[in-house]
């Protein structure tokens, strides 16, 4: 379970479960929503990311590597590669 911030019929904005960043996923399946789908989409992941990292504290990713035939976009700060492997849970003896 990740935090969830935003949701409507449109699109969601959660944690990433891969990289634990906030990101942006477009309800309808495909890759290419219409331009103003998108450009909503976007504004909704950078009013969380901003909320999260401030104006400048971020950067949109819209490269969908995993999955990359149902659009999404990340929001990364600058300390999101790094943070993924210092969070990495103790080894049990």
């Amino acid at each position: 379970m990740t935090p969830w911030y935003y949701d409507d019929g449109l699109c969601w904005v959660a944690d990433c479960e891969v990289c634990d960043t906030p990101m942006v996923v477009w309800r309808n399946h495909g890759a290419a929503p219409p331009d103003g789908d998108v450009e909503t989409m976007i504004g909704h992941l950078r009013r969380v990311a901003t909320d999260l990292f401030g104006e400048d504290g971020f950067s949109v990713d819209r490269v969908m590597r995993q999955i990359p035939d149902h659009f999404h976009a990340h929001a990364r700060d600058r300390d999101w590669w790094s943070r993924r492997f210092r969070a990495v849970p103790p080894v049990a003896p």
